[in-house]
C-alpha cells in the first residue's frame, strides 16, 4: 500500500473517521494496531510474523533487563535481543551477499536463497534495538503493557521507511487523547502536501533522465552524465524527505509528533554538517548506539577516525547488501575523519572554507558518493565517474528540460529557508539551543490561523504553513493542485527507501 495511491487515501480517511469517534483512548489505540497490521500485511501478509517475533522477544528481554540487578543478566537478556534482531536482519538481507562474497573470494559457486526482503525491516529492526539498549542503559522504563509496545514498533506511519522512531519519544505520546483536530489537520496535510509535491512534482520526475544514465552511462555525453548525477541528488533528496514529510503529517493529524529527518542537507558547507542534517534519526541513531558505544573520540585520535570509519561502512552496509553501498559508507568515512583532520590539526577549528567553496566542494562529494549508491555496480559507477570527468569522451548528449525548470525552484526554496532561518537566528535573543520536535510543533498550532507563517526550525528547516481560513490560501492551494495534476506522472514510482 504505497502512500501517494487511492488505497492509501481511503485507508488513511476511514481510519482517521473511526479515530474521531471511538469513544475512548485505549480503543484508539487498539484501532491504529489494527490499521498498522493491516498496512503491513497488504504487502507481503505472512511477513507479520517476521515483525512480531522480534517484538515478542524484544518485549520481553526488556522487562527481564529492567527486573534484574545482576549485571550479568542483564547483560545476557540484552545479547539475546541483540542476536534475534540483527540475526533476523542478516538473515533475510545478507545471507546471499555475504555467500556471494565468500563464493568469489574462494572461486565457489554459490546458489541464491531468493529470499524476499520484507519491507522496513532495516527501519524496525533500528527501532527496536534502541529500545532495548535504552532500557538496558536505564534511560527509560520497560513499556508494561504488550499493546502499548507493539504499538510502538507497528506503528504504520513510519514503519516501511522512519523517521526512526526511539521509544522515548513515541512511547510517552501514548497518553495524549489521539483524537484528529482542525489545528492538526491544518499543519498535517500541509506537511503532506509538501511531501506528495516532492515526491510526484520533483523525484518522480527526474527519475525518467537518472535510470536510463544510470543503465546505460557509456551511450551518454559529458554533461548528460553529470546532469543525470545531479538529478538523481535531487531525486533521493525529494523521494526520501517527501516520505518523511507524509508520515510527519499523517502522525500530526493522528496525533504524535515525529522527529524531524531533513533540514536542508544540501545547504551544508562540510561533511560532518550534511550528516547533521540528512536522515537525521539515523546518523543520531548511528552516533548513539554506535560510534560512542565504541569509543567516540574518547580513546584517540586514531581510534576516533577508526570509529568514524566503522560506524559509516556498517551505515553503508545497512543500507543495502552491495559492496557499492560499502564504497559509499567508506567515502563518507573517509570525508568525515579528513574533516575532523582538517579542523582539529590544520585550521585549528576555523572555517576558512565555510562559505561557497566549501558547499562547492561538499556538494560534489556528496554527489561523488551517490554515483555508487545508485549504480548497480562498481563498473557502471566508475564509467559514471569517468565519463563527469571527461575520461570517457562521446555519446548522445540529452538536455532533459523538467531538470533546467525544477534547479531554480529548488535553489529559491533552499535560499528562502536559509534567509529565514539567518534572520531568525539574528533576532534570537536567548542563546540558541535544540528544541523538541513536540515542543515546535505545539508552537506551530497555536499560530496555523494566524496568517502566512515561516517559521524556521533547527531539527526540521522551513515550515510554510497557509493562512486559514483565506481567500489567498485557497487560491494557492488551488493552483497548487491543478500543477500537480499537470506536471506529474502518470504512475508513481515506489519510493526509494522502501527497498532498505
Amino acid at each position: 500500500m504505497l502512500f501517494i495511491s487511492w488505497q492509501f487515501i481511503g485507508f488513511l480517511v476511514v481510519v482517521l473517521a473511526c479515530l474521531r469517534v471511538m469513544p475512548t483512548r485505549t480503543s484508539r489505540q487498539g484501532l491504529l494496531l489494527v490499521a498498522s497490521a493491516v498496512f503491513y500485511g497488504s504487502h507481503t501478509p505472512w511477513h507479520l510474523l517476521i515483525l512480531a517475533a522480534p517484538s515478542l522477544i524484544d518485549f520481553a528481554c526488556a522487562l527481564r533487563i529492567e527486573d534484574s540487578n545482576d549485571a550479568l543478566t542483564r547483560r545476557r537478556w540484552l545479547i539475546l535481543s541483540l542476536v534475534s534482531n540483527l540475526g533476523l536482519l542478516a538473515y533475510f538481507k545478507y545471507a546471499d551477499f555475504f555467500a556471494d562474497s565468500i563464493g568469489a573470494l574462494f572461486g565457489v559457486s554459490t546458489v541464491p536463497l531468493g529470499l524476499a526482503l520484507p519491507l522496513g525491516i532495516s527501519f524496525f529492526t533500528f527501532k527496536t534495538l534502541s529500545y532495548t539498549i535504552d532500557v538496558y542503559r536505564r534511560e527509560i522504563p520497560a513499556c508494561r503493557s504488550m499493546w502499548r509496545y507493539a504499538m510502538f514498533v507497528s506503528y504504520f506511519p513510519e514503519l516501511v521507511a522512519g523517521p526512526i522512531v526511539r521509544a522515548s519519544v513515541f512511547l510517552p505520546q501514548m497518553s495524549r487523547a489521539l483524537t484528529p483536530s482542525l489545528e492538526r489537520a491544518t499543519v498535517g496535510l500541509q506537511l503532506i502536501l509538501l511531501g506528495v509535491t516532492k515526491k510526484l512534482f520533483v523525484a518522480d520526475r527526474l527519475a525518467t533522465l537518472v535510470n536510463p544514465v544510470f543503465a546505460t552511462p557509456e551511450a551518454y555525453s559529458q554533461f548528460t552524465v553529470a546532469s543525470a548525477i545531479v538529478a538523481y541528488s535531487l531525486q533521493i533528496y525529494c523521494d526520501f524527505s517527501g516520505y518523511s514529510d507524509i508520515a510527519i503529517g499523517v502522525s500530526r493529524i493522528i496525533g504524535f509528533d515525529l522527529p524531524e529527518n531533513f533540514n536542508m542537507p544540501y545547504l551544508a558547507t562540510s561533511i560532518t554538517e550534511f550528516w547533521r542534517r540528512w536522515h537525521i534519526t539515523l546518523s543520531q541513531w548511528l552516533r548513539d548506539y554506535l560510534y560512542i558505544p565504541l569509543g567516540g573520540n574518547r580513546k584517540g585520535a586514531r581510534r576516533m577516525y577508526i570509529n568514524l570509519m566503522l560506524t559509516m561502512l556498517l551505515g553503508g552496509l545497512w543500507h543495502g547488501a552491495a559492496w557499492t553501498f560499502v564504497a559509499w559508507g567508506l567515502l563518507h568515512g573517509t570525508g568525515l575523519a579528513v574533516h575532523k583532520l582538517w579542523t582539529t590539526h590544520v585550521s585549528h577549528g576555523r572555517r576558512p572554507f565555510h562559505g561557497v567553496f566549501g558547499w562547492m566542494a561538499t556538494y560534489a562529494f556528496v554527489c561523488t558518493a551517490w554515483v555508487f549508491f545508485r549504480a548497480a555496480d562498481f563498473a557502471t559507477a566508475m564509467t559514471m565517474l569517468r565519463k563527469t570527468v571527461g575520461l570517457e569522451p562521446g555519446g548522445a548528449t540529452w538536455v532533459y528540460l523538467p531538470l533546467v525548470l525544477l534547479l531554480p525552484l529548488v535553489v529559491a526554496a533552499h535560499a528562502a529557508g536559509a534567509w529565514i532561518a539567518w534572520r531568525e537566528k539574528k533576532t534570537r535573543t536567548a542563546p540558541e539551543r535544540w528544541v523538541p520536535a513536540p515542543t515546535f510543533a505545539s508552537g506551530v498550532y497555536n499560530h496555523a490561523g494566524r496568517g502566512i507563517a515561516l517559521r524556521p526550525h533547527r531539527a526540521a528547516g522551513l515550515y510554510m504553513l497557509l493562512p486559514r481560513p483565506s481567500f489567498i490560501s485557497g487560491f494557492v492551494l488551488a493552483v497548487w493542485l491543478i500543477g500537480l495534476f499537470l506536471f506529474s506522472p502518470v504512475h508513481t514510482r515506489p519510493f526509494i527507501y522502501f527497498q532498505f
